[in-house]
């Protein structure tokens, strides 16, 4: 079943937090973490409402949002500080996607990273793991024009991989960045993950099919392949 969702793909592309990487839970403990700096209670609202975003368009609706007493650069400095350890020490890849990396390696298909975080986010997890061998190219939300759900970082990650979007697969565990993958023209499988429970119902409408895990794409094709 892979190799028939394989054969006429140029590129996969991979979303990063949630989706190859097991690391949701840890944004919400940063941010409960930073925002008590301040004096603020975590709004139950606020991860829906950022989902997507580019680490610097977070950045900004955080400033004006808690009105906080730090430039952008700060935040970010912050916020960078607080997750590589984490990145380096506590965060997993996702069930069977180093499999599924060695598939795609072996398949001769060149894979890439579409994220919302910043460059050293993704060097120190992929360090951590040791993956970074399997990926071809990383694009950041910062490098674009526009966050997801906007087609943009997924449309750049395609072209630095020499890919048409049309015969790219997408990744993702959010329905902001499967909202991205359609919009570019791409097919886009979502994968579960604990942090996004609530929403899979709303992944399944928006995505080409759904997997609780890669092992399940490999030995089965997923749901609705």
């Amino acid at each position: 079943m892979i190799h028939e969702i394989l054969k006429e793909t140029q590129a996969v592309l991979f979303d990063l937090d949630g989706t190859l990487v097991d690391s949701m839970w840890m944004w919400r403990d940063i941010d409960i973490e930073f925002l008590g700096r301040f004096g603020y209670d975590c709004p139950g609202d606020l991860q829906r409402t950022i989902e997507g975003m580019s680490f610097s368009e977070t950045a900004v609706y955080f400033k004006e949002r808690f009105q906080l007493p730090l430039s952008l650069n700060e935040i970010k400095d912050c916020w960078i500080r607080m997750s590589i350890d984490k990145y380096r020490h506590e965060v997993p890849l996702k069930t069977g996607a180093l499999e599924f990396l060695k598939y795609c390696r072996q398949a001769g298909i060149p894979t890439g990273i579409a994220t919302s975080n910043s460059r050293d986010m993704v060097d120190a997890v992929l360090g951590s793991l040791g993956i970074g061998g399997y990926l071809q190219a990383i694009t950041t939300g910062c490098e674009v024009a526009a966050g997801k759900p906007e087609p943009d970082i997924y449309l750049e990650a395609a072209r630095r991989l020499h890919a048409e979007p049309s015969r790219c697969l997408v990744f993702e565990d959010i329905p902001a960045g499967i909202l991205a993958g359609k919009r570019a023209g791409m097919t886009v499988i979502a994968i579960d993950d604990a942090f996004s429970k609530n929403l899979e119902q709303e992944k399944r409408e928006l995505a080409d099919a759904f997997i609780r895990d890669y092992f399940e794409l490999l030995q089965s094709g997923g749901e609705h392949l």
